[in-house]
């Protein structure tokens, strides 16, 4: 009897330091589940599609989080998020935000992939919450090409210095060759406090093609008044031998209570091309983790200019003109 006592004390011994280790650094499993039930057309242009109806997901993820305490103020942190489409079986593991890093007092350092300090800093004003008919990849942020995921990567985050914090990012040009550099740089520097949302940020994509690079600059901003909150965005983007991109994004939601009633308007340029797009939608947060939607959203494009469905987009070829009408369910956990 007194053996196994002993071996049972010994076993708990064993057993209880790794339960307390848990229990003080857990690892946090979360996600989203986002679909869209949608009916689309395209008019005109080079590519029109007749009516038609599309279950639309809308980045839906699943994630796992955690963190170790180091000591003297350090820890090690992780994360590894993977995106499953709900309406079909397509996917890839750690497809997502996706990094290993260190964070103390003077801020935190990560490599993997991560979205860069400019889709961070820029889509953060976005009502819809840079998804939906009405993302504002739709027609902002050089039509997406500047709201990116970067592989690769190492990101500088700072501490929050009285609202103010900064981003870094750099690519490693693992594909560099004798003729090309390719890699990405970027930097966002961000004023966040109370009701105050401002933020630049600058990226430079280098050696997207044979001796072709493109660099963007962007300003974004949000401020919030009793139950209204108003928002918008600008940016100019450069690549080697085309026009320059241009485009705002002004938008306001109104807060009753558990609804929500939003509204867009975005404008794109690129030479004498350019196109408008319009979004009116309605929200009502059942709880805390679920949001029933409706929305129409509507794109118009001048000849030649291409703007699209910043989420699940069409081949609408250039010219036409998009509508798209949306009920949804989103779901976090």
């Amino acid at each position: 009897m007194n053996k196994k006592l002993i071996a049972l004390a010994v076993a708990g011994a064993c057993v209880a330091p790794t339960a307390m280790a848990q229990s003080a650094n857990p690892v946090t499993l979360y996600g989203r589940i986002y679909a869209t039930l949608e009916s689309i057309e395209v008019s005109g242009g080079t590519s029109p599609i007749s009516n038609r109806t599309r279950v639309a997901d809308q980045s839906s993820y699943l994630g796992v989080r955690g963190t170790e305490d180091l000591g003297g103020g350090l820890k090690a942190f992780f994360q590894l998020e993977t995106g499953f489409p709900v309406d079909n079986s397509t996917s890839s593991f750690a497809s997502r935000n996706s990094a290993v890093g260190l964070q103390g007092g003077w801020g935190s350092i990560l490599m993997g992939r991560w979205d860069t300090p400019m889709k961070t800093t820029q889509t953060a004003v976005d009502p819809w919450g840079d998804l939906t008919n009405g993302d504002i990849t739709a027609s902002g942020l050089d039509q997406g090409n500047f709201s990116r995921r970067e592989t690769n990567s190492v990101q500088y985050w700072s501490p929050n210095w009285s609202g103010f914090s900064v981003r870094l990012l750099y690519t490693a040009n693992e594909n560099k060759t004798a003729t090309t550099n390719p890699n990405t740089i970027g930097a966002s520097l961000a004023y966040s406090k109370g009701p105050i949302y401002v933020a630049y940020a600058y990226e430079k994509h280098k050696d997207v093609a044979a001796n072709v690079s493109e660099e963007g600059n962007a300003l974004a901003a949000s401020f919030v008044f009793g139950a209204f909150k108003v928002a918008g965005q600008y940016g100019e983007y450069e690549r080697d031998g085309q026009p320059k991109d241009k485009s705002y994004m002004v938008a306001g939601t109104w807060n009753i209570g558990k609804h929500a009633i939003i509204g867009t308007w975005a404008n794109a340029e690129a030479g004498s091309a350019d196109c408008d797009h319009w979004t009116v939608g309605y929200n009502y947060n059942a709880s805390k983790r679920t949001t029933l939607i409706a929305q129409w959203a509507q794109i118009e494009n001048s000849a030649g200019m291409n703007c699209n469905f910043g989420s699940n987009s069409v081949s609408a070829g250039t010219g036409g003109e998009l509508k798209g009408a949306s009920i949804g369910v989103k779901h976090v956990f």
